[in-house]
């Protein structure tokens, strides 16, 4: 069959989770057969978001071809297993990239360049391109209708409806029906005016997917379908859940992926298998044990700047039954005599990524008493750098160790400074290089690497391979001509890039559990497949949670 188009837009008020009714509907058109992709058109002028400040975006999402993106294309790929790409995620800077460029090289013979039809085109042909053989392409559109830089993203896909006829495009708009307290009731006109709004521009929604913290009446619903011009079992109640895993089962059971097919006119010829997601939401409403790990980082404020960390600890308490509580420990501002307080009764200790020098007394605080108590700790990424900081100054002596990232180098060492900026590598053969003084946006290793792993290891047991590949996005990197100082006192290298030059995993030998990764395992991480650094890390919890009890 010919590739359908879906799209879903919002309204009202952002963070409804549109993404995660992306994920869902994604999940459920798999559970039924079909090949699904699912991309995110985000409306911002920044190019993408690898500079921008999590507080305000959350986390940055890497692709394993190296794409900087919204944390959105985390939930699509953990619902469905299918690998974002480059080409499943655009914004309105990369578009204004693309067209000031083919307006400079003289593309467009001297004409007037203007957003209709040039922007719109551009954005029509990302969400055209690079389809294979799907079955169903889902587009998110970021923020909200009426926000003045999401005009050109629905204009382009009402051309596209107009173009690809309406048997192949359809539209889902997500709003909030509020509930007034004051009043008893749920409110509809916010509904109301959202979808006006959306008609304005030319758009009229097939299916409605209505936000509210309680169930919505039958009068309420069709009063909603009567007034948005759309069939009673179109309109659709997204309620709370207590897991985000429960989402694609209580949509199934409202008929939201029936109405899709029959909309597009599909026969429904089978029920969706959902066997896999009731199994995991069985996990997570029966734990048989939990645990407490402590996330000491930066970002402790908002969840979603580690958005990928908390989902692959859920993940790796289905695996093992548990449930993971996390506390959040802010590293900025904490020091060596508050360790004490914040981690003598947790479980495990995680050290996360992150930039810059801020937190990074507290980090290194908290990696020490990990290393020294026998806490179980991940540190991922800078959380790797710090512990082979903190490992050099304490155990081998070296006081002025630390990452040229927040502390000059000391130039009388001629090894180099211990964490530092290589300016070249290699990727399955070929030479990558960065300039010091390059944007910061090109200045990162991103995407895929392969990893070798030292048979007999920690790691090895984990991953149960002695060759693997993960994610990158960091600048700095261990400086591997310590290597035999480290080992020779347990700190192993224990995976290394396929050249020998880049150190990728460390362990400590005389220690229950001690990991440090220098990609980002969390961004492959599944709730039906979780990530086996995860899985081991959290087993080691439990352990740990054991060993308290005992004691007690």
């Amino acid at each position: 069959m010919p590739t359908r188009f879906i799209f879903i837009t919002g309204g009202v008020v952002s963070s409804l989770g549109k993404g995660l009714a992306s994920a869902s509907l994604g999940a459920l058109l798999q559970a039924r057969g079909y090949k699904v992709r699912l991309r995110k058109l985000d409306p911002y002028l920044n190019v993408d978001p690898g500079t921008m400040n999590p507080t305000q975006h959350g986390e940055v999402f890497v692709t394993d071809d190296g794409a900087e993106t919204d944390l959105d294309l985390g939930h699509y790929e953990r619902f469905t297993d299918v690998s974002a790409r480059r080409s499943d995620s655009v914004s309105t800077g990369q578009i204004y990239s693309t067209l000031l460029t083919k307006e400079r090289r003289g593309d467009y013979l001297g004409g007037t360049v203007q957003v209709i039809p040039h922007v719109t085109d551009l954005i029509k042909e990302f969400v055209l391109r690079d389809t294979d053989d799907e079955d169903f392409i889902l587009c998110e559109i970021g923020g909200t209708v009426g926000d003045i830089e999401g005009l050109p993203f629905f204009e382009a896909i009402r051309q596209l409806g107009w173009e690809l006829g309406r048997e192949r495009v359809m539209y889902i708009h997500l709003t909030l029906v509020p509930y007034i307290a004051a009043a008893k009731e749920l409110k509809t006109k916010p509904t109301q005016h959202s979808v006006k709004e959306l008609r304005m521009i030319g758009i009229q929604p097939d299916i409605l997917l209505c936000r509210a913290e309680r169930e919505i009446p039958l009068a309420e619903r069709r009063k909603i379908a009567l007034f948005c011009n759309i069939r009673e079992e179109s309109v659709i109640a997204g309620l709370d859940v207590n897991s985000i895993y429960e989402v694609p089962r209580r949509y199934s059971e409202q008929g939201f992926d029936k109405q899709v097919l029959k909309l597009f006119g599909i026969e429904e010829k089978a029920k969706p298998d959902l066997k896999k997601w009731d199994e995991i939401l069985e996990r997570v409403q029966n734990p048989k044990t939990e645990v407490t790990v402590a996330i000491v980082g930066k970002y402790t404020g908002i969840g979603d700047a580690y958005k990928s960390l908390c989902e692959a600890l859920d993940h790796a308490g289905i695996a093992n039954r548990a449930k993971v509580n996390i506390r959040w420990v802010d590293a900025a501002g904490f020091e060596k005599e508050d360790v004490n307080k914040a981690l003598s009764d947790v479980d495990a200790v995680l050290v996360p990524g992150g930039f810059g020098e801020r937190g990074v007394n507290g980090k290194i605080a908290a990696i020490n008493y990990a290393r020294t108590h026998n806490k179980p700790y991940l540190g991922i990424c800078f959380g790797m750098q710090l512990a082979v900081i903190e490992y050099a100054r304490d155990v081998l002596g070296i006081k002025d160790a630390a990452s040229t990232e927040f502390a000059p180098y000391n130039a009388e060492n001629n090894k180099g400074p211990l964490v530092g900026l290589m300016t070249e590598w290699q990727r399955g053969g070929v030479i990558e290089t960065r300039a010091r003084g390059g944007d910061l946006g090109g200045t990162m290793r991103l995407g895929a690497y392969d990893c070798d792993i030292t048979p007999g290891s920690l790691a090895e047991k984990i991953y149960g391979s002695t060759h693997i590949s993960e994610r990158h996005r960091h600048r700095y990197e261990v400086n591997m001509q310590y290597r035999e100082e480290f080992e020779k006192s347990g700190m192993v290298f224990s995976g290394v890039s396929p050249e020998g030059h880049l150190p990728e995993i460390v362990e400590l030998k005389k220690h229950p559990w001690f990991v440090g990764v220098q990609f980002h395992p969390e961004l492959k991480s599944r709730p039906f497949a979780p990530h086996p650094l995860f899985a081991s890390f959290i087993k080691a919890a439990m352990a740990e949670d054991k060993k308290h009890k005992k004691a007690a």
